[in-house]
């Protein structure tokens, strides 16, 4: 007997099916069978099926000698199994990797459960995958299993049948089977939740549900969807069979109220002559099923009280004027920013011709992001280097929290903001300000850039149509002839600048003012840090943090870090940081030992809270290399990320650690030790020589006596990087080498025997 069984009715779906049952086959949790039941496919659907029965034993094939749809299939694929769970997949959709581990071991740790629900995220044609919206059902938190009534905010997650995992033995208790016609998840979704007597929740996306461009059967305009009546009809007959779930009946009602209304409006679902006898139909059932006093909230009430008058006329006309609303509503703001954006430019001209004070400073740091990177590194060397300039800084709202109270908030486009824009003697960004600030005579601008570039950047991306994304790069060269300085932290980095952002400013080679912290933090600062973020004493914390790609609208799929922490064992954890150019992504899947740490506002701190850095190209390696601690690069994909973007140099040939081609060689690097041995010391050596000879913790103060206090000789000395005794990680802390200059390549690993010697 099988853990899983794994049922996939298959029509019209030849194009996909081949990775749907791929995705199945080559799970790492091998203890399945799959029923692969071909709905008399007009086309290849049975051929690819036979073929992979024949390949592999655990695929059984069914073929149906007449279409019957994919209710009727499914139940000719339930009679056929024999696992202790039953895992149903659309033939278009795949499963995650490792999905089927993660499931067997939820249910294990929960006690076999009737249901298991786990999430899914919609995949689109441009290879954009959007996590289920409402993902926070799923939360692991709190007891389980538990039951319906426990976590009634399950029954708003979509009601399909493939994100859960059954009991066989409660589906055949309860005698569970699906309808046909369209909708037939229905019937089936909410008896069982109701029913079942134990439920649990797996917060990790396991379901990848295609969105396809054309084909999908709910997208297909038909008299069909005219079943979704018949289906809520057995939803409530099987609450009748079963006074027990009464209660259900006020919660079932709106959410048949809110399916109807999302059939009737999605457009080319329901035929024009249809559309008059759904409403009556809907009419009927909100008489009939309706509960008394049933609560609704107030913005679905509307939507509800059109169903239940039921006449096409009123509908059309209720749904005419609410259109007329919105756009009344949305022409009406957009003339007020219109106004208050004339008034505010109105404003600043005005206070362009108002005197300059020569003691006020400006700073931002991407795009209003919040206080940090080389702008907060110089924000706060100005107030203890030059502390007669008054400081500001330019963030949104959300990010107000990051701003030192002795530095004054602005918000973007406000009266304040440009004021400040037009009267204060320094302007410091590392991007561009807004393109309508007018840099005034005795004005300087402090371009402090945002890390060592290995991919392309500026003009070099004119022939990079998938970097540059449409970028003026007329307007990009305004910006860079406002500026009067551009920091570098090296000589590479000064020959890109200049080359890429040609123009008449000032090249500072002092180092990145941001880096200054990794010489100035002690040992007490890292373990602060470290318990802030949950990071376990005496585990290595390994700081994921890839780049994000320029031809992806997410986050790129990544390596499986439960499979590395699996492989690795409980010493390890991992710290996991998306890049803030994808905006605000779905928090990652909750598994013991990775710690989410996207929305962290400092990555600095984060390099110093870790032991080892593990990037793909990101420019974060060239800050952490000046903390001497063991950097892997995963290059996994680096001729795509080269025909895309474009870099300087081949990160193969010279990188700062141990290089991975891909997963399994990532792994390897770890469980070997090769990520922190000797031949990774010498390699990291030789990068910090080229790339951080100036990042000796005084980059900041240098700039500000240059610039602010015009100190242009007698600045401090740099001090080389063999002479530097940046903070040590936790573990080189923990074996009692804080201070001796040694690096991790002489720690113990997790569990290992320390010689009494290390610890004196």
């Amino acid at each position: 007997m099988p853990r899983f069984s794994v049922i996939v009715p298959a029509y019209k779906v030849q194009a996909y099916l081949h990775e749907c049952l791929e995705s199945v086959l080559g799970q790492s949790f091998l203890d399945l069978e799959l029923i692969v039941v071909d709905d008399c496919s007009p086309d290849a659907c049975g051929t690819i099926i036979d073929e992979l029965a024949a390949r592999d034993p655990r695929v059984s094939a069914v073929h149906l000698p007449e279409n019957v749809g994919l209710g009727l299939a499914r139940n000719a694929g339930l009679e056929r199994a024999t696992g202790d769970y039953l895992v149903f997949l659309d033939g278009d959709d795949t499963l995650t990797p490792d999905a089927l581990r993660a499931i067997a071991d939820r249910l294990e740790r929960t006690g076999d459960p009737d249901v298991l629900v786990y999430d899914y995220a919609r995949t689109f044609w441009s290879g954009e995958a959007v996590r289920n919206q409402a993902a926070a059902q799923l939360a692991e938190e709190g007891p389980a299993p538990f039951r319906l009534e426990d976590r009634p905010g399950l029954l708003r997650l979509l009601m399909v049948v493939w994100n859960k995992a059954y009991r066989r033995e409660f589906v055949e208790r309860e005698g569970f089977r699906f309808p046909p016609g369209y909708y037939e998840d229905t019937p089936w979704t909410y008896p069982v939740l109701m029913s079942a007597g134990t439920i649990a929740t797996l917060d990790r996306v396991c379901v990848h549900y295609r969105q396809r461009r054309h084909g999908s059967i709910l997208g297909t305009s038909s008299r069909k969807h005219l079943d979704v009546f018949e289906q809520y009809d057995r939803v409530f007959a099987h609450v009748a069979a079963h006074p027990d779930l009464d209660r259900w009946r006020p919660l079932l009602f709106r959410r048949m109220l809110d399916h109807f209304a999302t059939v009737f409006v999605k457009r080319g679902r329901l035929p024009r002559s249809a559309r008059a006898e759904f409403l009556r139909r809907a009419r009927a059932h909100y008489r009939r099923y309706r509960v008394p006093g049933a609560p609704a909230a107030p913005r679905t009430r509307l939507r509800h009280a059109m169903v239940g008058l039921g006449t096409h006329r009123t509908y059309r006309l209720l749904s005419f004027a609410s259109r007329v609303r919105r756009r009344a509503v949305r022409l009406a703001a957009r003339l007020r920013r219109a106004v208050r954006g004339a008034a505010l430019q109105v404003h600043y001209r005005i206070q362009l011709r108002l005197p300059l004070h020569t003691d006020r400073a400006v700073f931002s740091s991407y795009w209003g992001r919040g206080h940090g990177c080389n702008p907060g590194a110089l924000e706060s060397a100005f107030r203890s280097f030059a502390p007669h300039v008054r400081t500001a800084w330019i963030a949104h709202p959300e990010h107000r929290g990051t701003i030192p109270a002795q530095a004054r908030h602005l918000r973007p486009g406000t009266a304040a903001y440009w004021t400040a824009l037009a009267r204060s003697k320094y302007l410091v960004n590392n991007v561009n300000f807004d393109r309508r600030l007018v840099k005034r005579p005795g004005q300087i601008m402090i371009q402090t850039q945002h890390g060592t570039p290995l991919k392309r950047m500026g003009l070099d991306l004119q022939d990079r149509p998938a970097a540059a994304r449409g970028t003026d790069f007329a307007e990009l060269l305004r910006g860079a002839d406002k500026w009067d300085y551009c920091l570098s932290a090296n000589r590479h980095s000064t020959l890109v600048w200049e080359r890429v952002f040609p123009s008449s400013y000032t090249t500072l080679e002092y180092g990145l003012p941001r880096n200054d912290v990794f010489q100035h933090a002690t040992a007490a600062d890292v373990e602060r840090l470290r318990a802030s973020l949950g990071v376990p004493p005496g585990a290595v914390a390994v700081l994921y943090a890839p780049t994000h790609r320029d031809y992806r609208h997410s986050r790129p799929p990544g390596p499986d870090l439960e499979r590395l922490l699996r492989r690795l064992g409980p010493g390890f954890v991992v710290l996991a940081r998306d890049h803030h150019a994808y905006g605000e992504q779905p928090a990652r899947t909750a598994a013991d030992g990775i710690i989410d740490v996207s929305g962290h506002p400092s990555v600095e701190s984060l390099c110093l809270a870790s032991d080892v850095l593990v990037t793909d190209y990101s420019s974060l390696m060239f800050d952490y290399a000046v903390l001497d601690r063991p950097v892997v690069v995963l290059a996994d994909d680096w001729e795509a990320y080269e025909a895309a973007r474009g870099t300087y140099f081949d990160l193969r040939a010279f990188p700062p650690g141990a290089l991975a081609r891909g997963e399994d060689e990532l792994i390897d690097v770890f469980a070997s030790g090769e990520w922190r041995g000797p031949r990774a010391a010498g390699l990291r050596a030789a990068f910090r020589e080229r790339f951080c000879p100036y990042d000796d913790g005084r980059a900041a103060e240098r700039v500000v006596r240059h610039v602010v206090l015009g100190e242009s000789g007698g600045l401090p000395p740099f001090v080389p990087p063999a002479e530097r005794r940046p903070v040590p990680s936790a573990a080189a802390a923990l074996a009692g080498v804080q201070g001796s200059g040694r690096t991790l390549e002489s720690v113990p690993a997790p569990g290992a025997a320390v010689p009494l010697t290390e610890t004196l």
